[in-house]
Order: C-alpha cells, then structure tokens, then sequence
C-alpha cells in the first residue's frame, strides 16, 4: 500500500513537470519558448530591457539600424513562481508569463506601469518581394486614463496620442516614428522599418508592421518625460553640437534664381543692420530638371559658384546648399548608380523627369553620392546641408514600387528608414573629410537614432494658414519626446498662394500670419524663413517703421539675445540628453492640467512659451504649471503657477513667461551670432527660487569640444540668503577669456524685462575666471 502511494506521488510529480515550462538564463536575461514563439528577454542597462518574439526556430534579424547601445551586463535577480519568470534590476521589474507568453513591467516597487496583453503577438505569412516573410503585430493594455506622447510628427493637432490610428509611414509633412511615451514615466520603441500601424482603442493598444520576422521592441523606464528621452538617447545614440551660428536668424525661399540674387539678399540685411547668420540656396541652381540633383552650379545663372560662397563668407554669413536623393537620367550620378545596380527604381520628384532615388541602404552607394557632392559642393566651402524629400518624396505611386530591392531587402521593409540611412552617409562623410565644420542637416523626414547624424528636422511643406500654425506646436513638441531634439518649420507656411492676389507680403492677413509665426520660431531650435509664392525676407515686407517689419526685427533681435542661452541649452542636449521643446509634463509631472496641453511648451529649462495662433486675438489664455512661480517675460510681474491667466496680446507681445529660480544670460546686440564675444553679458536672475545655470562657450563651428576644448562657467542662486555662486572656469580652449563682466539684473517690474539689455543692473562682477560669490 505504502509503495502503491508512493508510486502514485512520483507519478503526479512527473505529470506536473511535463506541463510545466522551461526558460534559461542568458547573459543578460532569459529565454523562453512557448505557444510555438521563441521569447528573449534582454537587458541593456538597468532601465532599458529589450523584448524578443519570433516564430519557433526562426532567426533573428539583422543589426538594428537605429539602436546603436550593447547591453549592458545588469545585476540581475532571476526566479520562477507559478509558470512566470520574474527579473529584476534596481529599477525594473519583468515577469515572462511562460504560459500565454505575456511579458509586463513593474517598477523596482513592484508598481504595474505597463504589459503585453495575453497571446499578444502575431504573426501573418505574407510575400515580400516574392520571398516568405510575415507581417508581426504586438498588443499592450494601458491604463484607462493613461496618456501618451510621440509618434514622430503627426500634423493631427493633438498632444496625447491616445484614442489615435496612425500610419506610420514617412511623407511630406509626416514624420513616422514607432515610439511612444507614457506619463507614467515609460517609453517603447518598436523596432522596425516598415510601414507601421499604430493603434489605440479601448481594446488595446498596438504595433502591426507590414514586414517583420520577429517582435523587437524595447521598453524604457526614465520616471519622466526627460528621463524617457535620455534612455531613447542612450540606446539611439547622443547629438552632435552643432555650430553656434546655426542659432541665429537663416533666410531662405522657394527660390533664388542666380548667385548675384542670393548674395543680395545678405548685403541687403547688412545695410538694413538685420541680424544674419544662413541663407539657402534651394533647387534648380544646377539648370533644368532634366539635370536634376547634378550636384553642380548652372554656368548661366551660378557662373562662380566660389566666388559666391566666398562673398557670402565675407559678409560673416554662411551658406545652405540643397541636395536631393534623387537623379535624372542626364546625370553623371544617374549613370554610375544605374551602372552599379544602385537605384531604386520607383518615380520621385520632380515629376515627369524619371528621376530615381538612389540606394541609401548601401554603403557603397553613400560613397559614390558624397563623392559627387564633395567634389561640386562641399570643395567650394559651404556651411551646411539642405537635404530635401528626405522620405523620399514617392510619386506615381504602385504596388509593385514597395517590392524594388534594396541593399538590406524589400524596399517595403526598410522604407521608414530611408532618411536614418541618407543622412547617415553625409554625415559620416563630411566627418571624414572635415573636422572643422560642424556638420548640419536641415531634413524634411527622420527616423530613431537620427539626432546623432547633426539632423534637424523641419515640418515639411505646410500650408500658410492659421490651423496649420496650431498644429506646428503638439507636432513639435511629440517629435522632440520621441528623442530627437532638434525640429524647425518655415515660418509663414510654405504654400502662400491664398495670399499672393491680396499683395503677398504686404497683405495684412498674411503679416499677421507671418509675424505669428515668426513669434512661434523665435523659440524653437532653429529659427528660419522659408516658403513659396510670396518672398519672405523682411524688407518684403515694408520698411523701418512698418509693424510688419518692426516686429520682426524686434524678434530676430531677440533670438541674437538668446543666443547664450542657446548656446548652453545645446551643449545640455549634447553632454545631458537635454532638449529645447519640451511638454509641460517633462518638468511638472504631477500637475494633470499639462498633461494634454497642446497650445504651450517649455523652452529649455526656464522658458514657457505660448504661441498666439488665432487671428485678431486681442488676449491669449496661458496656463502656468503649478509646483513654481512665474515671470512675464515682457513685464516682470510675477505670477503664483497653477492657474491660467490671459495674456493681453498685441502684434508685438507673444505671451513668455520665466520660471522662478531661472538665470537667463542676455547676449549683446549684433548683426551675425560671433561678432561680439560674450565678455560684458547681462545675467538675469529670476528670484522667488534656487536656481542654476551653466554657461558653455567653445571654438563654435568645430569639433575640437569633443577632446575637451571648451569651458563651463556654473551659476548658482540661493534664494533664501539672495546670494549668487560663480564657480570657478572649468576648461579651456583657444580664444577664451581670461577676464571678463558680468552684469548682475535681479528681475522684477523696472528691470531685466523684454528684450533689450536693462539699463538698471543690480551689481557688476569683473569675473576672472576665479570661483566668486556676490550678496545681492
């Protein structure tokens, strides 16, 4: 009987053990099988953790192309309870359920913050290109009331992308991005190249791509908003400096006819005594489109192309070129990529010129374009990029186009990364070819992992309207939280023909629109004019003493007076994962008014911006976070937050408001960003809370900061004993400066206000790079 019994438990032990499931550890997690998916779980560092999911036996795809990170080895604990595998780090938790194959995330306190749902992945055979392949979509539930931010750029007007069904699929006006964040301090990057559908319902929320062998997603816990932003840099990789000039004013339009028309355009702001740093040149200035993209200058209307550059470099400003993916037959380019296999062959821009689109994917094909482009280009010593239909723009458009092959396969199944891979090619050539221009790529399109290749992205061809004006802040703001930090529009809109009949540039509707506008981009990371139908520059638009060009040189002033502030805010999103546009919530996280507030944005780490975008409004509502106390910028009052006041709004105010605690450098007045070094600044300080600012100077258009050539001066303000901290100069670099002042404003209504230099100062420091404290 004993034995019988002893039988039988042995038995039940062994049933058990073949229903149970099996995982193992790995290096940095673990590995799991089950409803006929292969499932890994890997930790890149503590709070980034990649998720794995291909059908049974199936291989893995190919190195990332945006994530650049390895893992990490991560302390880990790793056990098993009830078929779920529980692995912990000092900042997440994950549990594999070994049975349905869900994976979910808690914090280091065992807080849910997200999870996969049930049976969650999926995947479709499909034919790509006439190979097997599958189709892969991954399901997660969220919190009822959760919200979320990113996307890329969505011109959909809103912040929160909850309740939102997007085709992520990169066009003109589209920035495509499988990025999400949430408020509860997490982010998700889907991992793939292919047309993507995000959706969010009341069922779920999900990723389905087009082409995709495996499930590849990484999850990222930050806390907040900017600590999301730091782990997408961290696993995407960081951003370049760019030039100090670039931060100025840039003019540009659709387009300028000949070299001598450019460069009268930038003797024209110098007589005006108009602040400027870029002008671009735009398509066409290599002659018909049968010769489009030659890389080359029309001898007709450019017939010295280096005595262009070089007049331009002597009115101390800098030169944008444009340059397009795509080629017409005529080219030389056309032929040698024809020749080698290394077009893609679908219709692009312009049309009815049969141009193709080069193979960005290949590197030998990123070769042969750089070599074309430093050869009729960069030799003659231009400045800066201008890289146009980075999507590329897809015209005619058929079924068949997505099966054309590519270096790394189907078009199809890369084609969100195509502007990653493009701007990668000038960027990494113009590095080796050049270490004393900071490279610069103004891109219509981006993908993840794009900000390490000195990308800047811009909003594509808007139309001039004020519905457009609206959705340009959300846009913005969503594109930086997906990581990328540097984002621009052309100001005004680019189509303007609705206001050409009315007199262009002197029709009052569109100077309103255009003043708006202007008021917006003063604040944004890059500040330039652009558009189509109406010439933009200011001179257009009247003369000294006209309100239309009155405000705008009241505002391209303004931009020159940040410049300091810039400047340092750009060396934060370089060496901290900073960025220049942030949500509300990237700062007040626990104040639920911000959460979804699509008309304002902070600006770097002391400014609240709230672009007027309503015609003839007379006031603006603006809400100011609670947790701080704020300062209008225009008058000094100071404001207890958590509470939304209206702004009186004229033609020449756009409602700005200074945290308490902020020190603002205020730059002196000058007609190019480098004329003046900053050896008399002003130093705003904004009392009511401590506070802290670091100055960050360099070489400006180099990248010898990269082997240390640069300084750091610290400023801290204890509120409580009215005393101001200057650290000690920290660095050095050839040209710095050994001595010089700085003039002390304690902000409130009679000084530091606006944006002209106080004539009050409360004290002067001869500052000769020695730690000093000043008692005011």
């Amino acid at each position: 009987m004993k034995t019988k019994f002893i039988g039988a438990i042995i038995l039940l032990f062994f049933s058990a053990r073949s229903f149970a499931q099996d995982f193992q550890r790995t290096k940095f997690g673990v590995k799991a099988n089950t409803q006929s998916i292969d499932i890994e779980v890997q930790f890149y560092s503590a709070t980034i953790v990649r998720i794995i999911k291909l059908p049974e036996g199936g291989l893995l795809k190919q190195e990332s192309l945006s994530v650049i990170k390895e893992p990490e080895t991560t302390a880990l604990t790793v056990n098993e309870k009830n078929n779920t595998v529980y692995l912990k780090s000092t900042a997440l938790q994950v549990a594999l359920d070994l049975k349905t194959g869900r994976v979910s995330f808690s914090d280091a306190g065992d807080n849910p913050l997200f999870t996969e749902k049930d049976y969650g992945t999926q995947f479709t055979v499909v034919n790509d290109a006439g190979k097997i392949s599958s189709s892969v979509r991954q399901a997660f539930l969220l919190d009822k009331d959760e919200v979320i931010y990113g996307l890329g750029q969505q011109q959909n007007g809103k912040l929160n992308q909850r309740g939102q069904k997007v085709y992520l699929r990169q066009e003109n006006m589209k920035v495509g991005i499988p990025f999400f964040q949430s408020i509860k301090g997490y982010g998700v990057f889907w991992d793939n190249y292919s047309p993507t559908t995000f959706n969010d319902n009341i069922q779920e929320t999900s990723f389905d791509s087009e082409i995709g062998n495996c499930a590849d997603y990484y999850y990222m816990y930050g806390k907040n908003p900017d600590g999301v932003v730091a782990c997408m840099r961290d696993l995407t990789g960081q951003t370049p400096m760019m030039p100090l000039w670039v931060y100025g004013f840039n003019q540009s339009r659709e387009r300028y006819k000949t070299q001598f028309e450019l460069v009268n355009v930038v003797k024209k702001y110098r007589e005006l005594k108009i602040p400027l740093d870029g002008i671009v040149q735009d398509w066409q200035y290599w002659g018909k489109d049968d010769n489009w993209n030659a890389m080359g200058f029309e001898a007709t209307t450019y017939p010295r192309p280096q005595s262009m550059v070089d007049s331009v470099h002597k009115l101390n400003a800098h030169l944008f070129i444009v340059s397009w993916p795509g080629f017409a037959p005529k080219t030389k380019q056309y032929q040698e990529f024809k020749a080698k296999n290394m077009l893609i062959n679908f219709d692009t821009w312009p049309p009815g010129a049969n141009t193709r689109p080069y193979d960005v994917y290949n590197p030998s094909a990123r070769d042969i374009y750089w070599n074309y482009l430093n050869k009729g280009i960069f030799s003659l010593g231009t400045d800066a990029w201008w890289l146009d239909s980075t999507e590329p723009d897809h015209i005619n458009v058929k079924d068949d186009d997505f099966n054309q092959p590519t270096y790394l396969g189907s078009y199809r199944s890369v084609e969100n990364a195509f502007p990653l891979q493009h701007t990668r090619g000038v960027y990494e050539h113009q590095r080796q070819t050049s270490q004393d221009k900071r490279v610069i790529l103004l891109t219509r399109s981006a993908f993840a992992g794009q900000q390490r290749y000195g990308s800047n992205t811009w909003s594509g061809d808007v139309g001039s309207n004020w519905p457009t004006l609206k959705r340009q802040i959300p846009a913005a703001v969503n594109f930086s939280l997906t990581g990328l930090p540097y984002w621009n529009g052309d100001i005004g809109g680019f189509f303007a023909g609705s206001f050409v009949k009315g007199g262009g540039a002197k029709n009052p509707d569109f100077q309103e629109l255009y003043v708006r506008w202007m008021q917006f981009a003063t604040f944004t990371p890059m500040m330039r004019s652009h558009g189509t139908d109406i010439p933009r520059e200011i001179y257009q638009f009247g003369k000294p003493g006209d309100w239309a060009f009155d405000v705008q040189e009241k505002f391209i002033n303004l931009r020159y007076s940040l410049l300091p502030y810039l400047y340092s805010t750009a060396r934060n999103v370089t060496h901290g994962s900073g960025s220049f546009i942030r949500a509300l919530s990237s700062e007040f996280n626990t104040d639920k008014q911000g959460f979804e507030n699509n008309s304002e944005y902070l600006f770097g780490r002391s400014f609240l911006v709230a672009p007027v975008t309503d015609k003839g409004t007379k006031s603006w509502p603006v809400y100011l976070p609670s947790g701080a106390t704020w300062y209008d910028f225009w008058t000094g009052e100071s404001i207890a937050g958590g509470k939304t006041v209206d702004r009186t709004t004229s033609l020449d105010i756009i409602p700005v408001y200074v945290k308490a605690g902020s020190i603002v450098p205020w730059g002196p007045k000058v007609q190019y960003a480098t004329e003046k070094k900053w050896d008399n600044l002003q130093i705003r300080i904004y009392p009511g809370a401590d506070g802290d600012f670091t100055l960050y100077e360099d070489e400006n258009d180099n990248y010898n900061y990269e082997s240390g050539k640069y300084t750091e001066i610290i400023f801290h303000w204890n509120n409580e004993s009215s005393t101001l901290t200057i650290s000690k100069k920290k660095g050095g670099f050839t040209g710095s400066l050994s001595n010089r002042k700085f003039n002390i404003v304690l902000v409130n209504k009679m000084k530091g206000t606006g944006e002209k230099l106080s004539k009050k100062v409360d004290r002067i420091v001869n500052y000769k790079g020695e730690a000093v404290s000043v008692k005011m």
